[in-house]
């Protein structure tokens, strides 16, 4: 049984970036989520937030993450110019699993990616990058098919979950599965939308993710 949890800030280095992040590690974690939230949004978001506090009762640690330093948010508001850069947010991606194997607390835990919208995209992009740390991948209402040439090359078994009212997304995903060679699923909750506001659809989200971490990430520190 969980009995405990450590919270704390961090500064995750990226290039000449320093990435603003919540750790959250319970006691005995069997692993480690990372999130890429999409654009628009940041660490801060509450169904990020849902997620994360289900996957924390569900024994894993997590680590919300800033892609964007506040001075590229503030020109990405005004100017679109850095949510679609999917190379830049898998590189800074691909840094946090490195900095999550360099810290003593989360060296030895296996990890997971989460992203939502475009975060999506560039969780694929950094799991093909580190097929040897990264377990397992979620998708929430992502854009998969942001990851392009990197989708085959994705070794991590990959969860797709889409609301089946978001019907342009739906047709995204399905289209991105096709390109997966990794095992994979596309777990539609009916009648969502893209954001799954509607009463308990972002309860189902948790659930499966959780569920999927759970079955593809070896438990305990690398495995053992």
């Amino acid at each position: 049984m969980v009995s405990h949890t450590v919270s704390q800030t961090a500064r995750v280095p990226s290039g000449d970036a320093l990435l603003d992040g919540d750790l959250t590690l319970p006691t005995g974690a069997r692993g480690v989520v990372l999130f890429a939230h999409g654009s628009g949004s940041s660490r801060l978001s509450p169904r990020n937030r849902a997620v994360a506090a289900g996957l924390h009762r569900a024994g894993f640690g997590t680590l919300l993450l800033d892609l964007l330093t506040e001075d590229e948010e503030r020109e990405d508001v005004a100017t679109a110019r850095h949510r679609f850069d999917i190379a830049l947010l898998a590189r800074r991606l691909t840094d946090a699993v490195d900095w999550l194997e360099r810290r003593p607390d989360t060296a030895e835990l296996p990890v997971g990616l989460f992203g939502a919208s475009t975060g999506a995209g560039a969780a694929l992009a950094a799991a093909a990058e580190r097929p040897e740390r990264v377990s397992a991948v979620v998708s929430r209402g992502g854009r998969p098919d942001l990851a392009g040439d990197a989708l085959p090359r994705v070794s991590a078994p990959v969860l797709l979950v889409v609301g089946g009212s978001d019907t342009v997304v739906l047709d995204l995903n399905g289209a991105a599965a096709g390109e997966l060679s990794a095992p994979h699923r596309l777990h539609v909750v009916p009648g969502a939308t893209h954001l799954f506001p509607e009463p308990g659809a972002l309860e189902q989200v948790t659930e499966a993710a959780a569920g999927w971490f759970r079955d593809h990430m070896p438990e305990g520190p690398r495995g053992h």
